[in-house]
């Protein structure tokens, strides 16, 4: 069977385990993103299985009815919102997904992004290349709050270093992760406003759906602190678009921390966030280590070795 691994940017999937079980077939890895449709529809033209890692690549119709030979989509997670599940319906695809990876390594990104935002890190690194010594002033993270927006996997590994820290650590969400975060001993917000008002650092931790979609709005921001802190680890789509850069520019929040953004890959350093000094910018690094790969490549290859044997697992909707 021909196999197509997408956007493998680093170059990592012939080096993990997983990869070895496919020696009995044809797989191609492309390292590079496809800018457009028919870029992509030319990597995927004689593929018979496509291994797509996380939401890197939109499968829409009008690039699934332009595969014919195209007869599994094994994706990695459970998010199928960049998937066109009717279209791949009608045309016979089968969309497996399952597999999980990369909580621990999200949360430690999220709290390199908060030091380094607290410590003004990147700054004063680059200061120093440039012959400079100390040129700004530093935020102590021990006694000031630190907000969890959905206390779940991710969260709650966030807010246990929190803890740890010396941090009074506030959460908010629905009333299902309010109520876990009150069982392992965290505070509850009084309200949204008081959620985001009194918080010193807000980090983020919420499934991108249609009911979150645009969740985080300008007002909530604008209520944040001047010298507070927001990172957001998640998805980009849980806050309003534009909404983040206006704030910035604002002062309040008076600092951020960002990994995900409305369209990724960002090339030549075309966002406009990139050219705002107060906030630190990475590119979705979240999962990006080598445990996570390999976690989460697996599940994709075990399923197309179980569709390539007659017996697909993890199907949607079956």
């Amino acid at each position: 069977m021909q196999i197509v691994v997408l956007d493998d940017y680093q170059d990592a999937f012939r080096s993990l385990a997983c990869s070895r079980l496919l020696k009995d077939h044809d797989v191609r890895v492309f390292h590079d993103a496809a800018e457009g449709a028919e870029a992509l529809i030319a990597m995927l033209h004689d593929a018979e299985a496509v291994i797509l890692l996380q939401q890197r690549t939109s499968m829409p119709r009008h690039v699934v009815e332009c595969l014919p030979k195209l007869r599994l989509i094994s994706q990695t997670g459970h998010n199928a919102a960049h998937i066109d599940l009717v279209a791949c319906r009608e045309r016979g695809i089968v969309v497996s997904m399952g597999g999980a990876g990369g909580a621990n390594a999200t949360a430690e990104l999220a709290w390199g992004l908060i030091l380094s935002a607290a410590r003004h890190i990147p700054q004063e690194v680059q200061a120093l290349k440039q012959g400079r010594w100390q040129t700004t002033m530093g935020s102590v993270l021990a006694g000031r709050s630190l907000g969890i927006y959905a206390y779940g996997r991710i969260g709650s590994l966030v807010a246990r270093v929190g803890r740890a820290f010396g941090m009074n650590v506030v959460c908010w969400g629905r009333e299902g992760s309010l109520a876990k975060a009150r069982q392992a001993g965290y505070e509850s917000a009084q309200s949204r406003v008081a959620f985001f008002s009194e918080c010193d650092v807000v980090s983020l931790h919420i499934p991108f759906n249609q009911e979150t979609a645009g969740i985080i709005t300008s007002a909530d921001l604008a209520l944040m602190k001047p010298e507070a802190i927001l990172v957001n680890t998640s998805r980009s789509g849980i806050i309003v678009p534009g909404a983040l850069e206006a704030a910035l520019k604002f002062g309040r929040p008076g600092r951020a921390g960002v990994d995900v953004y409305e369209t990724e890959p960002v090339l030549r350093g075309e966002h406009p966030l990139l050219k705002l000094d107060n906030v630190i910018c990475t590119p979705h690094l979240g999962y990006v280590e080598m445990e996570a790969y390999e976690a989460l490549y697996s599940a994709a290859v075990e399923q197309v070795l179980a569709f390539a044997a007659g017996r697909p697992i993890n199907v949607v909707g079956s």
